[in-house]
């Protein structure tokens, strides 16, 4: 049995008329009968009957030839869906973390689709896992064709490229001492119980290194997962925070101050896997991304 004989079988099912089908297969009628009859033999069965000039399905051709156009069917569409993601098309799913999914995310994103308005792109979106810890190992496990986040270190399957940076400065309660300033070093926030990234964020080794350049580390009030929560938790009170700068500070009652000796710059990347076939759609993302970080030197948040 050949795939040549079950389009053959359906096409002939369809028409039931050995003529009408041997023209739209563009093959002769006695070639039409011979794989018919092959076909038959094969399984066993009679798949057709005379009636009249006509021929019909028997009770287990019309069986035999549900299925096969249930077969034929999802072979079509598969075959389809191939030939769109070797056209540079079909869809690109996508990690990222949160801060990430104010401005960087959607912007890269509609700009890339309003390159190729007449290519069937779309894209699926995650913000799911906050860390990027998760979003790589998510990566990893082929959850994602891309990611968004900080670099890791002993992640040898992930490449890791640089698109954009990230400032971190102090926030403070309107009201606390320190809002009287517009800058403070990081010796000045030692007197004060702060709020901390956990430890499996990306950022929490780079704050605990900031802090060992001065020797010195502060009195830790609770550790949070995501920036936009410690805020919240500022705001009321219950400590300051070394913090990424991001717009979602503006809505949050918070006083931002710029962090200075040392200041520090965080910087964001775009993690794709290493040694693995990616299609024309996602090595065309992954080029354009990097031809728009290079473009804009640096994309600058908050």
């Amino acid at each position: 049995m050949n795939l040549f004989h079950l389009r053959y079988f359906e096409t002939l099912a369809r028409t039931e008329h050995y003529s009408k089908a041997a023209e739209i297969l563009s093959i002769t009628q006695p070639s039409l009968s011979y794989a018919i009859s092959t076909l038959e033999s094969e399984l066993g069965i009679q798949l057709f009957e005379k009636r009249g000039r006509n021929i019909v399905l028997t009770k287990y051709g019309k069986a035999f030839y549900s299925n096969v156009k249930e077969i034929l069917a999802s072979l079509d569409n598969a075959v389809r869906d191939i030939k769109l993601v070797a056209n540079g098309e079909g869809e690109i799913n996508i990690g990222f973390l949160r801060t990430l999914g104010t401005d960087y995310v959607p912007t890269t994103v509609k700009n890339f689709l309003d390159l190729h308005p007449d290519k069937n792109i779309w894209f699926n979106f995650s913000c799911e896992h906050g860390l990027s810890v998760d979003l790589v190992r998510s990566l990893i496990d082929r959850e994602y064709d891309m990611v968004f986040c900080s670099k890791l270190n002993n992640s040898p399957m992930v490449e890791f490229i640089p698109i954009a940076t990230q400032e971190l400065v102090v926030i403070v309660p309107k009201d606390h001492p320190l809002a009287v300033k517009d800058s403070v070093s990081l010796k000045e926030t030692l007197d004060y119980p702060q709020i901390i990234f956990r430890h499996k964020s990306g950022l929490r080794h780079i704050i605990d290194d900031l802090f060992k350049s001065i020797n010195a580390y502060p009195d830790i009030l609770c550790e949070i997962e995501e920036d936009l929560v410690g805020a919240g938790f500022v705001s009321k009170g219950f400590g300051i925070m070394i913090a990424p700068k991001f717009d979602g500070l503006n809505y949050v009652d918070v006083k931002v101050l710029k962090l200075t000796q040392p200041s520090y710059k965080r910087y964001f990347y775009m993690a794709i896997l290493k040694d693995v076939y990616h299609p024309p759609l996602i090595e065309e993302f992954k080029k354009y991304v990097i031809e728009q970080s290079n473009l804009n030197k640096e994309y600058r948040f908050g």
